[in-house]
C-alpha cells in the first residue's frame, strides 16, 4: 500500500504564486477571495490543494503545481500530465456571478435531458418577466421534495434539472386551472 505524503505547500503560497502569474478575469474567483472560494465553481467552501499534475504522475509539491478547489470540483478535475489541461478546464467553467455555477450546470443538464433550454420552455409557455417570481416560489416549493445523495451535502446536476422539470409541470397545472376557472 502506498504511503500518502503530506503536502507541505501552504494554500496562501498557492494563491500568492498564481495570482501574480495569471489573469484572474479568466476564472470564477477573484484574487481577493481565492483562499475561500473554489477556483472552478466560485462557491465559498473548504478548499483543498489540488495537484495540476498528480503526484502519481510526477507532480511536485510546490505552489506552481496546485490550484485550490472544493471537494466536489477536486473530484472532477483532470488527472493528466499536462499543466495546460487544468487551466483550459478551469477557464471553460468560468462564471461571472458567484454561487451560480451549479444552477447553471443543472440548467445545462436540463437541456441535455429534455432537448430544450429553460428559456425555450418559458417561451413555449408564454412565461413573462413578471411571472418569474411566481415560478421561483414554485421552484423553492419543489426543492422541499428532493434530497441529497448520501454523503454529499449538495444537489447534483440531475436533481437540479429535475427540479426545473417538476416546476414546469406544476406551472402547466397552474395555467390549466386558471383557464378552467
Amino acid at each position: 500500500m502506498l504511503k500518502k505524503v503530506s503536502i507541505k505547500t501552504k494554500k496562501e503560497d498557492i494563491v500568492d504564486y498564481w495570482f501574480t502569474n495569471i489573469d484572474e478575469s479568466d476564472f470564477s474567483v477573484d484574487a481577493s477571495e481565492a483562499l475561500e472560494r473554489c477556483w472552478r465553481c466560485g462557491y465559498k467552501r473548504k478548499l483543498q490543494r489540488c495537484h495540476i499534475i498528480p503526484d502519481s504522475l510526477g507532480g511536485k509539491d510546490e505552489p506552481s503545481n496546485y490550484v485550490l478547489l472544493c471537494e466536489r470540483c477536486h473530484i472532477d478535475n483532470p488527472n493528466v500530465n499536462d499543466t495546460e489541461i487544468m487551466w483550459d478546464w478551469l477557464k471553460a467553467y468560468k462564471v461571472s456571478i458567484y454561487d451560480t455555477f451549479w444552477s447553471i450546470q443543472g440548467i445545462q443538464e436540463y437541456k441535455r435531458i429534455y432537448g430544450k433550454s429553460i428559456n425555450e420552455e418559458f417561451i413555449e409557455r408564454n412565461v413573462k418577466e413578471e411571472d418569474i417570481g411566481v415560478f421561483k416560489n414554485m421552484l423553492k416549493s419543489e426543492l422541499d421534495k428532493t434530497s441529497w445523495h448520501y454523503g454529499h451535502p449538495y444537489l447534483n446536476v440531475a436533481t437540479i434539472a429535475a427540479l426545473y422539470r417538476m416546476t414546469l409541470k406544476k406551472w402547466d397545472e397552474l395555467m390549466r386551472s386558471k383557464v378552467n376557472l
